[in-house]
């Protein structure tokens, strides 16, 4: 899977995938360290109290699991379907008066 689109040029391409700098990729990574946060908080810090409250249910821990699917699934549409930035600003339009 290549990250550029050969058209001419000089280097053989006139776009690029965004990359690091993909939204999706943003939203993916904050996602996950929250998700990984509240794992965390799950396995160390749970009482029994807690799971009284939340009728028996880790509510912490299956959130941050949620959290971390839906972050593997934001980088994994990211990869899948890439944003393509054009190296150039499009070419003006002939057709303006002068």
């Amino acid at each position: 899977m290549s990250n550029t689109t050969p058209k001419s040029g000089r280097s053989g391409r006139d776009s690029h995938t965004a990359r690091a700098f993909d939204i999706r990729t943003f939203i993916a990574l904050l996602i996950g360290i929250y998700g990984v946060v509240l794992v965390l908080t799950a396995i160390f810090s749970t009482s029994d109290a807690d799971l009284d409250k939340a009728g028996g249910v880790n509510v912490n821990l299956w959130a941050g699991i949620g959290m971390i699917v839906a972050a593997a699934a934001f980088q994994a549409w990211a990869l899948w379907r890439p944003v393509i930035v054009p190296d150039k600003p499009p070419a003006e339009s002939s057709d303006v008066e002068s």
